[in-house]
């Protein structure tokens, strides 16, 4: 049997579809979002259906590659409420620290917040309760 050259099968389609194939796996290789240790995979099928006869067959010819998924990614958000505004936020934070949304001081500054109908301290977010009367039990008469 005479040999057959892959190069100029399909007139050299097979050959560009293999190099296109050949860059998309080298590509995928060299994304560093996907995981380097998978094992990636070009496949050439040949399916050849002949006719009653013999003499002549049908041959189709595919190229199929397998890649690496890529990676999921992974981010940190902190979300809240701002108690000056009432609007809730997610901001995403890597390297800076946590809770430190603004690097400017807020143009409004109230002494006194009210949320929910509590008065609540503006720069910590905790709840200010009434003052409580302390007794003195030493100066306190007895009956």
């Amino acid at each position: 049997m005479a040999k057959v050259n892959l190069e100029e099968l399909v007139g050299g389609g097979l050959q560009e579809v293999f190099a296109k194939a050949m860059e998309e796996v080298v590509e995928n290789m060299q994304n560093p979002n996907t995981p380097y240790k998978n094992k990636r995979e070009i496949a050439i099928k040949l399916k050849f259906e002949q006719n009653e006869d013999r003499d002549a067959a049908a041959v189709d010819i595919s190229v199929t590659t397998k890649l690496a998924p890529v990676k999921p990614m992974v981010t940190r958000m902190a979300i809240g409420k701002d108690l000056r505004t009432g609007k809730v936020y997610a901001q995403e934070y890597g390297n800076t620290m946590r809770g430190q949304m603004e690097f400017k001081p807020s143009a409004q500054n109230p002494a006194e917040l009210v949320v929910d109908g509590k008065t609540v301290d503006p720069e910590t977010g905790e709840i200010k309760e009434s003052p409580v009367k302390v007794l003195d039990m030493r100066t306190a008469k007895q009956a």
